[in-house]
């Protein structure tokens, strides 16, 4: 039983998760892709760009392209700035 809220917070074993915090541990793998979801974001922000060429003829469609895949790599360089300068507070 634990008496501190610290050793409330402290994990059960070195990366390892509790099955009763996390029930999916008891059928699989619980984990997460970091490298990967920000390689995938980059390359969507940079395929929303690429879909400007097209066989379309207004600009709200290009107004649009750019604008979610700008909103999407500058979210991506947030998060990279964020990760790299998280332990210096």
């Amino acid at each position: 039983m634990a008496n501190t809220e610290l050793e409330k917070r402290k994990p059960t074993a070195a990366g390892t998760v509790s099955p009763a915090e996390e029930p999916s541990v008891e059928w699989g793998w619980h984990g997460s892709f970091p490298k990967g979801t920000l390689i995938a974001g980059v390359f969507v922000g940079l395929a929303m760009f690429a879909m400007i060429i097209g066989n379309h003829t207004g600009l709200t469609a290009d107004i649009w392209l750019i604008g979610i895949g700008a909103g999407l790599l500058a979210g991506i360089g947030w998060k990279i700035h964020k990760n790299r300068t998280s332990w210096r507070r």
